[in-house]
């Protein structure tokens, strides 16, 4: 039974499973989810959506509903398309125009952990159902409910874990930070809700670049531990890390472990802080030339601080690389009050 990952244009995500020949728009329908649907005959358009991925029956339609220019750039109708394999699914409307929420998921700490003084690793199990679905990349509110603290955070878990992790920027004066680093035990209860956000994991067609800075390379992790576990990436995959200090190059051993299990699979860490005796030291892009972006065909990942991802996207722009083939998150900090609180997304 194919499962579909229908993503709404304000950043959610909700899956479905189809049964065999019934369309995706009976399928959601079916599932409390009402896509953008007017005639059911494919003449009509109004539930034209875009194919991130995944094999399919395209059906029956006119011209006009959908042109063959369209067709070949990945556009489908809900109402006609029937799919062959699991999919990924753009849906041209807002969740709420389709009555969808999102998941709000009670889990219980497993295990909050010091990988250096600047970064904190949480895991967490759900008490009833599983965890969220979601897609490689995307990330989750979690709640702290004793500490009433809300904070956004990637998975750095591969979907269907048993056990979800995440990656934590720890600092000084953040209330996140504050909690886990401090106060949180193994049982405290934390609320999940998600899963959110466009930056994850597309269809690999072509050499893919990862460039990360500082926890920005948490969602990069769990990208990885999907490519791992599916087994048939054929395409070149390289990613770069980089942090100021060496302390704060986390989750290596990790990472090192993904080369023996995804083919073609690479990686280089930098440091940028003043004087680093690193092998590599600098800025990420300070290592990112035309090479690395096999001359403007790859897919580009950027995932850090705002001024990291601008700085990146305005340097691979110099390579010829089309702006659909790059994707990225910016992580920045945020704060409700006065003070400078925790990493988190805009």
């Amino acid at each position: 039974m194919p499962r579909i990952a229908l993503n709404f244009e304000d950043g959610i995500t909700q899956f479905i499973n189809a049964d065999e020949g019934e369309s995706i728009a009976d399928a959601a329908y079916r599932q409390g989810i009402n896509v953008p649907l007017d005639c059911a005959n494919g003449v009509c358009g109004t539930c034209k959506a875009f194919r991130q991925s995944g094999e399919y029956d395209p059906g029956s339609y006119t011209e006009d509903a959908l042109s063959d220019a369209e067709a070949v750039g990945g556009y489908i109708l809900c109402c006609q398309a029937k799919a062959k394999s699991d999919m990924v699914i753009d849906i041209l409307a807002s969740c709420g125009a389709c009555k969808v929420k999102s998941e709000k998921i009670v889990t219980e700490i497993v295990d909050v952990e010091s990988l250096s003084a600047h970064r904190i690793r949480l895991s967490v199990k759900p008490l009833e159902r599983g965890l969220p679905m979601f897609l490689p990349g995307q990330y989750v509110n979690i709640t702290a409910v004793n500490e009433r603290v809300t904070r956004p955070y990637s998975f750095t878990s591969a979907p269907g874990s048993n056990v979800a992790t995440f990656l934590i920027r720890n600092l000084p004066d953040g209330s996140m930070s504050a909690y886990l680093s401090a106060k949180a035990r193994r049982g405290d209860r934390l609320l999940l809700d998600g899963p959110f956000g466009s930056f994850y994991l597309r269809a690999t067609r072509r050499p893919i670049l990862f460039i990360a800075a500082g926890t920005g390379v948490g969602p990069f992790l769990s990208m990885l531990e999907h490519l791992a576990i599916r087994g048939n990436c054929d395409q070149a995959v390289r990613l770069i890390y980089g942090v100021r200090d060496p302390a704060d190059l986390v989750e290596i051993g990790r990472i090192e472990a993904l080369t023996a299990l995804i083919p073609n699979f690479s990686y280089e860490t930098t440091c940028s802080g003043p004087g680093s005796q690193h092998p590599l030291t600098g800025h990420v892009t300070d290592h990112i030339g035309a090479e690395a972006l096999n001359h403007g065909d790859a897919d580009v990942y950027l995932c850090g601080p705002p001024e990291m991802v601008e700085s990146g996207r305005r340097h691979v722009a110099k390579f010829g690389l089309s702006p659909a083939n790059v994707y990225f998150e910016k992580f920045v900090c945020i704060s409700p009050q006065a003070g400078v609180l925790d990493e988190a997304r805009p």
